[in-house]
């Protein structure tokens, strides 16, 4: 009996994955005597470093679970970063689904092991699940490694023929031309939705060939570089125009790499420029030192690029193999966005090896006499399942994930005491973002979100202390 039925779903799995583009999973909801309900849920962190304070953007990755599902199930999205609360009692839903990074797995983990207590089917996805599916599979029915489109098609099929498997992982990633627009309104319909981010998430491609041994893209997204057709994505920005009723609407790509591809990438931005869109995005720098790439985001309605600079120490590029990042360009790069108007979010990590007290100097320097409008500071953090969690696991302070949020101090680096790192790390944030030092890196700069978010920082970092570190 148990083979029947597993033969009959895998022939079942095969007609719906030949047919997935004609969307055909009605047919097998249809055999249902009701819609299953689905209860979609993002965490909120623990950690009190900012993470999750202020306006948050719309969870992408949930919204797409929720766009999938919202076609054959009934769903219920909760976001607890804006207050929603997950029901004590779940006997409403027959499926319960949540989102993990690391810093808020331990929160996930109570949600799916009172669901799962409950008698409900519990699935976990996210960075984290992945990373880590067997610590996961304890608190779960099914783990989703990786993106849940290019496994949707086998976990639809067991979850309404009743046989679920414990991990649900791709053996080749689906091509991005067939990801469905996500529907905004699961999210927006929460009475707290106004406490979402103005700017819209997007996304244009997936994956990452550079592979730093600190990053988990290449594992959930995979090393090759995937597109969606770029019509397709103008498209998406002119359905929120429509949807807002008005053209100067700002985008956040959520994509880790957007430029890698450089054709892509310029006629993306030629698209954008013709529908007047506003956008801002991650971005490697490794082909930013071309002046006509920084005209052309800047002419398209780029005012913001996220870009790691991660450190001004070759050697800790070269340790993390962050080889994209050439410090001979960094002045080149900074110099091309500022000269088309495009602001710098730089990202810059302590706590390598190789940092010394110099270390943090350089940076300040760096920071100041290139005016980088809103740099952010981290602390190394290994995460699990990375190659440099293996390498770093023996030096590693702690295994509570809450804390892995890049505001806590993970290991002792070599070069200098932990605490003197910690110290310094405290002054320099202190020193850049001191009202001096803002009206220095800001000025001539335009009235708008990023001097508020200097003042925000200006008063968060005035309270800061080491202790709040460990």
């Amino acid at each position: 009996m148990l083979a029947k039925t597993s033969q009959s779903a895998e022939t079942t799995r095969d007609h719906l994955d030949k047919s997935f583009g004609k969307r055909s999973f009605e047919r097998l909801a249809s055999k249902q005597k009701s819609r299953k309900k689905w209860l979609l849920v993002q965490p909120v962190s623990n950690t009190g470093m900012m993470v999750d304070s202020g306006s948050v953007s719309i969870p992408l990755n949930l919204l797409m679970v929720a766009t999938l599902a919202g076609k054959l199930f009934d769903v219920t999205f909760i976001d607890e970063r804006l207050g929603d609360e997950v029901p004590d009692d779940l006997s409403l839903y027959d499926v319960v689904a949540i989102t993990s990074r690391t810093l808020n797995a331990t929160k996930a983990y109570a949600i799916a092991k009172k669901a799962k207590h409950q008698g409900k089917i519990v699935i976990l996805g996210g960075v984290h699940p992945t990373m880590l599916h067997d610590e996961a599979l304890e608190y779960s029915t099914s783990v989703v490694y990786g993106e849940i489109e290019s496994v949707w098609t086998e976990l639809v099929t067991d979850l309404i023929m009743g046989n679920m498997k414990p991990v649900y992982r791709a053996k080749a990633l689906k091509p991005m031309t067939s990801m469905l627009h996500p529907d905004f309104s699961f999210a927006l319909q929460s009475r707290n939705a106004k406490k979402y981010s103005s700017r819209i998430p997007i996304l244009a491609t997936k994956g990452c060939p550079v592979g730093c041994n600190f990053c988990t893209t290449p594992t959930i997204y995979g090393k090759h570089h995937r597109y969606r057709d770029i019509d397709f994505v103008l498209d998406e920005m002119r359905y929120h125009q429509d949807r807002l009723d008005k053209e100067k609407v700002h985008f956040s790509f959520m994509d880790d790499n957007i430029s890698f591809r450089p054709s892509y990438f310029t006629d993306l931005l030629e698209g954008m420029a013709k529908i007047g869109v506003r956008w801002n995005a991650n971005i490697s720098m490794n082909f930013l030192h071309k002046p006509e790439i920084a005209e052309l985001a800047g002419w398209s309605g780029c005012d913001l690029m996220s870009i790691g600079f991660e450190s001004l120490n070759p050697e800790t590029l070269k340790s993390v193999h962050k080889g994209s990042n050439r410090l001979d360009n960094y002045e080149t790069v900074v110099d091309n966005l500022h000269r088309n108007g495009v602001a710098i979010q730089g990202y810059f990590m302590f706590g390598f090896d190789n940092d010394s007290e110099e270390s943090f100097q350089l940076t300040y320097d760096f920071i100041m006499n290139n005016g980088i409008e809103f740099p952010v500071f981290s602390l190394v953090t290994p995460f699990p399942g990375t190659p440099y969690f293996e390498e770093m696991k023996p030096r590693l302070r702690h295994f509570d994930w809450d804390k892995y949020d890049t505001y806590h101090y993970m290991f002792e680096p070599q070069g200098m005491s932990g605490d003197k790192m910690l110290e310094n790390f405290v002054k320099l944030q202190k020193e850049v973002y001191k009202g001096k030092s803002i009206l220095q890196r800001m000025r001539g700069k335009p009235l708008n979100w990023v001097w508020l978010a200097n003042y925000k920082m200006n008063r968060f970092t005035s309270k800061l202390r080491p202790e709040f570190y460990l």
